[in-house]
């Protein structure tokens, strides 16, 4: 707890930092109330970049939820009462939150228990060179609390010189009703007699000259505050801008670079809570300065006094309003964005928010949003959080362009009343662009379609026009992001693979890097034409890739046991130089969503001669019935994986358990792989495992010592002359199995119980 107790001194900007690191991600509450648990745990242990580590973090998050439970049952009294129920709402929320990535929690931690302790260093030092120590993302919010302190003590001085004016305004209309009223005794003099009137003239006379004299020159005062004041309200405005210029052009724009990133697999684009805290401040300042400057204006009007003030005050006002209206307008923006691939039919969400709703008491009873899909769409009335169905009439299209080419975007509208119904803003934003299909199997065209918009769309573009072409390394960037995000992995693509790729996308041999380097990759090249020899596109046989290893293959990825973006050739390079039984495992060049197992061994139809086998690729329908762990595990043949690891070290974990011993007469029958030519004639009884084949006698014989009629017999060769292995056989076996397995066990296997 010693770390959260110095950083409760902290002062001035250290401090705006410090709290700065707490919102709706992680509030201030959970780490002032759970200080010393959050303290004494060891967040450093976990390593993020291991998902492995992903249980200890969940560990974690529900010590702290209950933590939190905790603290919230053992309030009492009338205060305790709120606390009680703002703790159990902060339980929910983070388990909301971070039950779905638990190291995201790690990683908010570590980043606030150290940015706290640099802080609380820095504090007790004041000889170290805290500027150099700083990260660029400290030094910029540094820049914006400094500027936003200026900003505070600028308004904090106009407020004073407005007061000092109002209450030397107040002064002088005394004095010049105190000169009416003199004027009005000298008028009455008039009615006196002659003696009366001398004797009491000279010294009103006096007197009203004596006040005129003044009001003259504090007229001349009164002019010369409010030029003053004006000058000052447009030195705060030119900063106010500057502050909003950077708030809203910068870190807004790069938050929703990140949030249109986030769509092809990057970082989260991150809480909106610092940047609506600028944005509330903002406004807060705005605001005040606003209320000045017609505080100003009614001074004026209630005493003119001829002069420039005037034009300076509606020039002043004019610009806050136009300051303020670009910050409503700009931060309207959606938090939530729709889903880019969208099914005709389908409901989907969206949540938008105004960023500055709270500060100027932003008035809709009740909230109402118009979503409308553009161009040639329905608009739909309904809530800031958005449930609609969409329908489509489509535009005629030309050239190649296919449907799932075709970009829409979502724009959503509302009115705004601030300031009690002060003002009334229309606002409007769109959505990243969507792609609408109506059947499943348009989404992998259509997702190429987001992606390519997603990854290199330009600043202030025309929507939504993007480059024709780019380079194939910045695509690289694009795909390896993708990749790993789809497949969960921080395994992501090598030097290597990106080669491989390179090769394919372009039809070339070679294994340089740097050959590749200046090329472009055009759309059309990406999802528009089929590769050389083959019915599918570039995009179309790497979504199928990814598509596979996220649904089937994501542990052996992780673990690194499938090298996949390999060629056949390659393969057989980098086996034949290996013994008698080692395989790797790589994707199929010729069907979408395909891995093979290659394999060295000998040549039955020639003694003395090794060569290179591959299975018919598996795909996701292949998996459904048996696993690639228990595939491997089943073809005894299979001894190293490449280049030299015991298959059973690197799968085994994977291994379905065996099936139980048979109970009350009933037998559970099992799916086993086969490759004739290379299937086990003598299981070995002892171990219960089988042995493998003598590598140099020829291929031996489909034994069956169970005649259960789970196998057919299987007399003819699998494997054509190229080493490819034919599936179809298998896959009626594991049709004939399960139509068995359909059947009452008792007529099936009533012949054979004893």
């Amino acid at each position: 707890m010693a770390v959260w107790i110095q950083a409760q001194q902290l002062q001035g900007d250290a401090l705006h930092q410090m709290q700065s690191l707490y919102g709706q991600h992680f509030p201030i509450e959970v780490r002032h109330y759970l200080s010393q648990w959050i303290e004494s745990q060891l967040w450093d242990a976990i390593d993020l970049e291991n998902p492995q580590e992903e249980f200890k973090a969940k560990r974690l998050l529900d010590s702290l939820i209950q933590e939190l439970q905790n603290k919230a049952e053992h309030q009492v009294g009338e205060d305790g009462f709120l606390l009680k129920i703002k703790l159990g709402h902060y339980a929910n929320q983070l388990k909301s939150t971070y039950d779905r990535c638990p190291l995201e929690l790690v990683r908010c931690i570590k980043h606030i228990l150290y940015t706290e302790q640099r802080l609380v260093r820095e504090a007790t030092n004041s000889n170290s060179p805290v500027g150099g120590m700083m990260d660029s993302m400290s030094q910029k919010y540094q820049q914006i609390n400094q500027a936003f302190e200026e900003l505070r003590l600028l308004t904090q001085d106009t407020e004073n010189d407005l007061r000092k004016l109002q209450h030397n305004q107040e002064y002088f209309i005394i004095q010049y009703q105190e000169s009416m009223r003199i004027q009005a005794q000298l008028a009455s003099l008039a009615t006196l007699p002659p003696a009366d009137r001398q004797l009491r003239e000279p010294a009103l006379l006096s007197k009203k000259n004596t006040v005129e004299a003044w009001l003259t020159r504090e007229a001349n005062t009164l002019q010369k505050y409010r030029l003053d004041l004006a000058e000052k309200h447009q030195k705060t405005l030119q900063l106010l801008r500057k502050q909003q210029t950077i708030i809203l052009d910068d870190e807004l724009i790069q938050w929703k670079r990140r949030q249109q990133l986030a769509g092809n697999g990057g970082p989260p684009e991150g809480g909106l809570d610092i940047l609506q805290s600028w944005c509330e401040k903002l406004a807060e300042m705005i605001w005040q300065n606003r209320q000045q400057i017609r505080r100003a204006e009614h001074l004026r009007q209630q005493l003119p006094i001829p002069g420039p003030i005037e034009e300076l005050l509606n020039e002043l006002n004019s610009t806050i309003t136009d300051i303020i209206s670009t910050l409503v307008t700009s931060t309207f923006i959606i938090e939530k964005q729709p889903p880019q691939v969208l099914k005709t039919q389908t409901k989907f969400a969206a949540t938008v928010r105004l960023l500055v709703g709270g500060k100027l008491n932003v008035h809709m009873n009740p909230p109402q949003v118009k979503a409308t899909i553009i161009i040639w769409c329905i608009g739909l009335y309904t809530t800031c959080f958005i449930h609609t169905f969409i329908q489509i009439k489509r535009s005629d299209r030309r050239g190649a362009e296919s449907v799932t080419e075709e970009k829409f975007t979502i724009l959503f509208e509302s009115q705004f009343s601030v300031g009690s119904n002060e003002l009334v803003f229309q606002v409007k934003t769109l959505s990243l662009p969507v792609v609408v299909i109506v059947h499943g199997s348009q989404d992998n065209n259509a997702t190429a379609t987001v992606l390519w918009d997603n990854a290199f769309a330009e600043p202030g573009r025309v929507p939504f026009l993007v480059p024709d072409k780019v380079l194939w390394p910045q695509l690289c960037e694009v795909i390896n992001m993708k990749y790993k995000a789809e497949v969960q992995s921080n395994r992501g693509l090598s030097e290597e693979n990106l080669v491989f790729l390179a090769q394919k996308a372009f039809s070339s041999s070679s294994n340089n890097p740097d050959d590749y380097r200046s090329m472009t990759m055009t759309w059309s090249q990406f999802n528009r034409e089929s590769l050389p020899g083959r019915n599918f596109t570039f995009w179309q046989w790497f979504d199928g890739v990814m598509e596979l290893t996220k649904k089937h293959l994501k542990p052996h990825w992780n673990d690194g046991a499938i090298l996949g973006f390999v060629n056949k050739q390659q393969a057989q390079d980098m086996l034949m130089s290996k013994p008698n039984g080692t395989f790797l495992l790589r994707f199929s060049d010729s069907e979408i969503g395909g891995i093979t197992i290659a394999w060295v061994a000998e040549n039955p139809n020639k003694a003395g001669e090794r060569m290179v086998w591959n299975l018919m690729p598996y795909t996701t329908k292949d998996f459904t019935i048996r696993s690639l762990a228990d595939r491997i595990s089943d073809l005894n043949h299979l001894l190293f994986l490449y280049p030299d690891r015991p298959k059973d070290e690197v799968f085994s974990k994977y291994y379905t358990p065996p099936l139980s011993k048979a109970v009350d007469g009933y037998v559970k029958p099992q799916i086993k792989q086969v490759v004739p030519e290379f299937a086990t004639a003598n299981p070995d009884p002892a171990s219960g495992n089988p042995t493998y084949m003598d590598q140099g006698a020829s291929p031996a014989p489909v034994s069956h010592p169970h005649t259960y009629g789970i196998y057919p017999a299987m007399g003819d060769s699998m494997l054509d002359a190229d080493g490819d292995f034919d599936l179809d056989d298998t896959m009626d076996v594991a049709r004939h199995v399960e139509e068995l397995l359909r059947r009452p066990v008792e007529s099936q296997w009533s012949g054979q119980q004893s």
